[in-house]
């Protein structure tokens, strides 16, 4: 698929097709694609949690209070541990860039997707102890977004966005 038409063919998919599964080569590439993002110093914060057994994905979706986000066959919590951005960076790079570098690393993973024929959401409302406990994670990683991958069963429509006059400011 060309990019600008994985751009284009984006949603945020809230419901899966439970009948197919996703693969671990499926899983392997959103990875790849994830770890190819962008990061401040080449220092990669990001941290991938792959949330596949029934179990693992019902203590999810306790933690969350969202049952349906882990309905799909797979949930990729992205994580960061800003340690070593502090380190190199101070305040600026642990409060900025480790968020900026595993966000970038989202986008990749939803971008990835769509280019392998699945969907996603970009889930960023929870509880972020909650979801830290039912992943077994420990601070200082922080988990910045749940990602339900998937076979879609839903025809999502496409958003609307704002003008480009409207978000724009040429000097």
């Amino acid at each position: 698929m060309e990019f600008l038409d994985v751009i284009a063919k984006r949603r945020s998919v809230r419901h899966f097709n439970t009948r197919i599964d996703v693969t671990d080569d499926d899983i392997r590439v959103l990875l790849e694609a994830a770890t190819s993002a962008p990061s401040a110093g080449n220092i990669q914060p990001w941290r991938f949690y792959v949330v596949r057994s029934e179990e693992a994905r019902e203590r999810l979706a306790q933690a969350m209070g969202q049952p349906w986000a882990t309905a799909a066959p797979v949930v990729i919590v992205v994580c960061v541990d800003p340690r070593p951005c502090a380190a190199r960076y101070g305040e600026r790079g642990e409060q900025l860039y480790a968020i900026q570098d595993s966000a970038a690393a989202v986008h990749s993973v939803l971008l990835a997707a769509v280019d392998r024929g699945l969907a996603s959401c970009w889930i960023g409302a929870f509880d972020e102890d909650a979801v830290r406990d039912a992943i077994g994670a420990t601070r200082p990683v922080t988990p910045i977004a749940v990602l339900p991958v998937g076979r879609s069963a839903e025809a999502a429509g496409k958003p609307s966005r704002r003008p480009l006059a409207e978000v724009t400011t040429w000097l």
